[in-house]
This record gives structure tokens, sequence and C-alpha cells, in this order.
């Protein structure tokens, strides 16, 4: 239940469940008794022993987790990553996946001493609870000096450190923390034709280059995937729909 407040808040109080809609609400910012009767609703059946995640959960014997393997092509070994969640408010209908910490392992030890320190900042983080979600673009932010590298499928990564951000989301979206915001259906039936409009005109195989995307594609600077093109007499983002000419 949401209420749109349209005026500064001056003063609050903590609403008990006793109090009346009407309560709440000085004569000049009255709601409506159904609205009214939704919040104190939502006030009472939310159960007060819910917990959240916080850094004073003691951690149990086990936790389950899962494994993401990375390879670059400046290693010829590959960086595992695995993050293992803890499971709160088990057993009731609150009951959700929390990452609880990180490892980083490799067989390459040049980058030993920031790889462990990564590891330890990041599992504070997911202990200290709350949206542990703005990880994902401060690691994103991140670029290597030598230039980043493109992943199978013609996706940018800036740095090693940028695709343990993309680990870190798939994860939280895997577990609910982050929500997927696919594109609508009539959007990708749109870039289906319009990919094999293009392909058609420059006569390519629907496979294209090695990656599956379009030969000659460029990067494009919003999904940072080599997919923009020139059709329709401007470049357009076969991944996300970006249009120069938008």
């Amino acid at each position: 239940m949401t209420i749109k407040i349209n005026k500064p808040i001056v003063s609050y109080r903590v609403a008990a469940k006793t109090d009346s809609p009407d309560s709440l609400f000085t004569s000049s910012e009255k709601v409506s008794s159904q609205d009214g009767g939704d919040l104190i609703k939502d006030i009472a059946e939310e159960p007060s022993n819910i917990i959240e995640m916080h850094e004073r959960i003691e951690r149990p014997e086990m936790l389950r987790g899962s494994t993401y393997k990375i390879k670059t092509p400046y290693s010829e070994h590959a960086l595992y990553v695995t993050i293992n969640d803890m499971i709160v408010n088990a057993g009731t209908p609150y009951e959700r996946k929390r990452p609880y910490e990180i490892f980083l392992n490799s067989k390459n030890m040049d980058n030993f001493q920031w790889t462990v320190a990564l590891t330890r900042i990041i599992s504070a983080v997911f202990r200290k609870g709350g949206d542990s979600a703005f990880l994902v673009e401060e690691l994103h932010a991140v670029f290597d000096p030598r230039g980043g590298y493109f992943q199978k499928g013609g996706k940018y990564i800036p740095s090693l450190v940028a695709e343990i951000g993309s680990i870190i989301e798939t994860h939280m979206k895997r577990i609910g923390m982050i929500q997927d915001e696919p594109l609508p259906e009539h959007t990708r039936k749109i870039l289906q034709e319009k990919r094999r409009e293009f392909e058609a005109r420059t006569k390519q195989s629907s496979s294209g280059t090695d990656d599956g995307l379009p030969e000659g594609a460029v990067l494009c600077n919003v999904c940072s995937t080599r997919a923009m093109v020139y059709l329709d007499g401007c470049m357009t983002c076969l991944n996300c729909g970006e249009s120069k000419c938008s």
C-alpha cells in the first residue's frame, strides 16, 4: 500500500494497531477510509518477528551457494567466483535468500592481493544487510587501463572487476534481489525483424560472426553489446533497441 506524499513532511509518529484511519492524518491531510483502512491492515498483519539480514546474524555450519567461471583473454587461468547465500525467515511466507559471502579463486596469483581484499569488502557489505545491489553499479564502473574485452554474445566487459560485478548481478537476479526487466514482446519481435532485414541486405548467414552477431556491428553505448548496425538511415542496436534516430 503506497500513499503519495505531495507536501513536505513536518512531523511523524509511529502508528499503533489500534489507531483509526482518520487519526493518522490532520483534517487537511485526510485520505479515503479505504486507503486508511488498508494502511492499518498492513500494520496489523505485518509480523513483528521478521528477520532482516544484518551483521549480527551468526553464520550456520553450512551455506549453499553457486560458483561461476570467468575466463578472460588476459590470463590462461580461469577465475572462479563463489557466492554463498543465507536463508532468512526459513519456512515462512517471508523466506528470502540473501548473499552472505563471496570467494574468488584462481591459479593465477598475479591478482591475489586485490582479490582477497575484494572478497572481504564485498562479504562485509553482504553481511551488513540492506540493499547491497549498489555493488553491481560500482564494480561495473571499474575500467582496466589495458582495455576491456568482449564476452561471447558481443557484450563488452571493461575489466575483470566489472565482470565480477556482472556475476553478482546475475546471482542477485537468480535469488530475487534484483528484478530483471526484459524487453517487451513487441519490442523483441521488432528487433528480430530488423535483424533479419539487415542480414538479408548484407547477404549474411543467420549466424553472422562467431559470437552470433551481425558482421560489422559496433558497440552500443547503452547496453555495452556489439550489436549496433546501420539500418533505415540510422544506427540501431539489435540487442536493446537503442536508435540514434529516436
